[in-house]
């Protein structure tokens, strides 16, 4: 028996649910605690569960804030953990408001079912979590520098790399200390964005010498198209719609996709690709998010620091509504003038974006744009596949508007990046473990470790076990 030993629960063979023990001879610990999202039934078995008590659990480092990373923090509170939570100061800011607006999501879905949709008390459903729950977590969150080392439980250093997916994601760099005999180092990528991408910075490249991989294969199966070209695709569909006289609907994560896209729209009106038009970003949580993007320039890269010392903001300013009002954003179901609406949630699972949905897929003058990877069973992966009909607030809904799926914009590596990250360290791995994808998406970055040299590549199943 090893000191050190890893177990995987969520995100093993699917892509949501993030949650990787690490076990120590001081205790255990987890990377990443994150909301399952799928089938309402899946769903909340998964997510009432954990691997062990949470009172037992010593710490949790999280690589960034994602929902499916961070979103059953306040469940693991609410169950009596009470260790320090590690973080970015950038993912700290966001999850302050990410968690209390899943928690107001996971209310407001248990009060619609118990009151629409139960026959009787018997059917009546649960909050997972409260937004005194979520409250409650906050005091927990450790900030920590990119690039410094800290110690997360006895004997165990991590340092935060710079991981290119959304504002404050990392890499996780851990060394393990075996008592004279040198560390275990294990790299976990968290989500690994791309290169070039709007307004962040590149993931660290090389990455350090490790041990072991815990690494995500969301798009290790695909190339993306280039993302300079986005802002151009995104420009021509938006003229074609307002020249129909339709609307534009485009779902979008609230963190991350929106402002990408929000960004090089801004761009494109500087550049007079796009001629002004109303812009709306309907989210609470999208516009306060955006808040924490603006305290955080400190994350940009070179273009976006040269765009907003040119134009005063990238996000918006004089050309964008940010909308949090409930009656303004009613009045965007009634309005006819051409216009983009950005809203959340980013799979169409909840959130505003499913009366816009509702109102506008069944003209086929509008345009729904995909910008985002969209789960199984979402609603957003029925509009994907081009489904006749669709179900939206239990009623269905014929789908005669134009879908345009734009991956460009996702901010998950796909295959050259992995491949471009890798080839440093694959050789000196003693094992990789491949997380956080589906279908044909681990076996591919199978391919890619074998390739690169790495000859012990597992794909864990939830609860597979193993020693370091």
């Amino acid at each position: 028996m090893t000191d050190f030993s890893l177990e995987f629960h969520g995100a093993a063979q699917t892509v949501t649910g993030s949650m990787h023990l690490l076990h120590t001879p001081a205790g255990t610990v987890t990377m990443d605690c994150g909301l399952f999202q799928g089938r309402r039934v899946d769903a909340a078995k998964r997510n009432r569960h954990f691997p062990l008590p949470p009172d037992q659990l010593k710490g949790l480092l999280l690589s960034h804030a994602h929902i499916d990373h961070s979103g059953k923090i306040p469940a693991l509170v609410h169950k009596g953990f009470a260790a320090d939570i590690h973080a970015t100061g950038a993912t700290c800011d966001l999850c302050s408001i990410m968690l209390a607006d899943s928690a107001h999501i996971q209310q407001e879905d248990a009060r619609f079912w118990n009151e629409k949709r139960a026959s009787g008390p018997k059917e009546h459903i649960k909050p997972l979590y409260t937004l005194e729950d979520a409250q409650a977590a906050s005091k927990f969150f450790r900030p920590q520098a990119y690039g410094r080392p800290f110690e997360f439980i006895n004997g165990c250093t991590a340092t935060f790399l710079e991981a290119g997916h959304i504002l404050g994601s990392a890499c996780i760099f851990m060394e393990l200390d075996r008592s004279g005999d040198g560390p275990v180092r294990l790299l976990y990528t968290g989500d690994l964005g791309r290169f070039e991408m709007p307004i962040l910075r590149d993931p660290v490249c090389p990455l350090p010498k490790a041990d072991y991989l815990i690494t995500e294969c969301t798009y290790a199966n695909r190339r993306h198209h280039n993302p300079t070209d986005m802002k151009q695709r995104l420009t021509r569909i938006i003229n074609e719609t307002r020249s129909a006289g339709g609307k534009v609907i485009i779902p979008a994560f609230s963190v991350g996709r929106t402002q990408n896209v929000v960004y090089y729209l801004c761009q494109a009106i500087a550049e007079g690709l796009l001629e002004p038009l109303p812009i709306f970003v309907d989210s609470p949580l999208s516009t306060r998010a955006t808040e924490v993007f603006k305290k955080h320039a400190e994350c940009y890269d070179a273009e976006a620091r040269e765009f907003w010392h040119s134009e005063g903001d990238i996000f918006g300013r004089g050309h964008v509504k940010y909308i949090t009002d409930v009656e303004d954003s009613k009045r965007l179901n009634s309005s006819a003038e051409p216009c983009v609406i950005i809203s959340a949630s980013g799979m169409c699972e909840a959130g505003r974006i499913l009366h816009h949905l509702k109102n506008n897929v069944t003209d086929e003058r509008n345009t729904v744009v995909i910008v985002g990877f969209m789960a199984a069973y979402t609603l957003g992966r029925r509009i994907v596949e081009r489904r006749e009909e669709i179900k939206i607030f239990g009623r269905l809904s014929r789908m005669l508007c134009r879908v345009e799926i734009l991956n460009g914009f996702s901010a998950h590596a796909d295959a050259a990046d992995f491949r471009r990250c890798f080839a440093p360290l694959a050789k000196g791995l003693k094992a990789a473990f491949v997380v956080h994808g589906e279908g044909a998406q681990p076996a591919a970055m199978k391919e890619i470790l074998t390739d690169a040299g790495c000859e012990n590549v597992h794909v864990p199943a939830p609860g597979d076990k193993f020693e370091l």
